[in-house]
């Protein structure tokens, strides 16, 4: 067996220390050990073995071959950078390097991509692919792509739904996101009557076990058990094919909630808000996505192209209003 490398111990211990002083969700750490991996690998295939003698230089061109050599999307790149710098931030805290190689790296903002969404159209036929002729739980899928859209849910937020974060009464639902940040979310009609069916005729078979299993959580596997992050992805990716849209995965179908929300003329703050996103740099991207619209839009509302100033006539009356 070869001889664990400093990477691999390091890593660990800052593992352990993440785990159990900042009450990071398994998800996070789980990404975060990836990341680290991804790195420790790279390096030492270009003979850097020692993480005391990275430098700035060899972090910048592990990120420039992951989008190069790898083909990781941008988000991803950027999310990979937060934790090496996380990393050797604690490295140096923990005096065990001298320079944190990683503290002037910057962002790499031109590498963000805008996101992929649905159109309106794609997104109905998402929706309402699940039938009983595809799957025997299509109540409760069709119940979940509703909310997921409706809501503007992240997979993993889906699975930590419980039965009391939805209220049928004000239409609307609590959802607990990143950083355990609670945000309230109010739903339309077509999820509410698509949740409301579900839990009247299929979850209620789900939960037929009365050993707790369920873990009062609102969607439910056929083994009574808390939906898993895993079958979301699955449920989704079987849906749209079904539908016949391409390149669909769950968070997809969170950009297009933003995206519709935006063109239908929501408050981006407003917006925000429904996303959970803390910083609204981070909404703002979405304000680049429907770029079709900027020529109606001129047309409708410049007052030089006859817009706002511009009186409406009432063709029966033949009169301006």
């Amino acid at each position: 067996m070869p001889e664990t490398c400093p990477f691999e111990t390091w890593a660990r211990d800052f593992l352990a220390w993440a785990r159990v002083e900042t009450g990071l969700s398994p998800a996070t750490l789980e990404a975060y050990a990836r990341d680290l991996r991804q790195m420790a690998e790279d390096l030492t295939k270009h003979r850097v073995k020692d993480p005391g003698k990275v430098t700035m230089q060899h972090l910048a061109e592990h990120l420039q071959r992951l989008r190069r050599e790898r083909g990781m999307e941008p988000s991803t790149v950027t999310r990979h950078l937060a934790t090496i710098r996380v990393f050797y931030r604690w490295l140096h805290a923990e005096r065990r390097i001298e320079r944190d190689p990683a503290r002037l790296l910057e962002r790499p903002h031109r590498w963000r991509k805008l996101p992929g969404t649905l159109t309106p159209g794609q997104m109905r036929k998402l929706v309402e692919a699940p039938t009983a002729e595809h799957s025997e739980m299509w109540l409760r899928d069709r119940a979940m792509l509703e909310i997921m859209y409706a809501a503007g849910l992240r997979a993993s937020e889906v699975g930590t739904l419980k039965m009391n974060d939805y209220n049928d009464t004000l239409a609307s639902v609590m959802v607990l996101g990143k950083g355990n940040k609670q945000r309230l979310v109010p739903l339309g009609d077509p999820a509410v009557n698509a949740i409301r069916q579900y839990l009247n005729e299929c979850r209620p078979g789900l939960a037929r076990f009365r050993d707790g299993r369920d873990k009062f959580r609102l969607f439910l596997s056929f083994s009574g058990k808390p939906l898993e992050r895993v079958a979301v992805w699955q449920i989704v990716r079987k849906y749209a094919a079904i539908a016949r849209v391409p390149g669909v995965h769950p968070h997809k179908l969170r950009h297009s909630f933003a995206t519709h929300l935006l063109a239908g003329g929501a408050d981006l703050r407003v917006v925000q808000e429904l996303l959970g996103h803390s910083d609204i740099n981070t909404t703002q991207v979405y304000t680049h996505v429907d770029r079709s619209r900027l020529h109606d839009v001129l047309l409708k509302h410049h007052p030089r192209e006859g817009g706002a100033s511009k009186p409406r006539v009432a063709h029966k009356r033949g009169v301006a209003s």
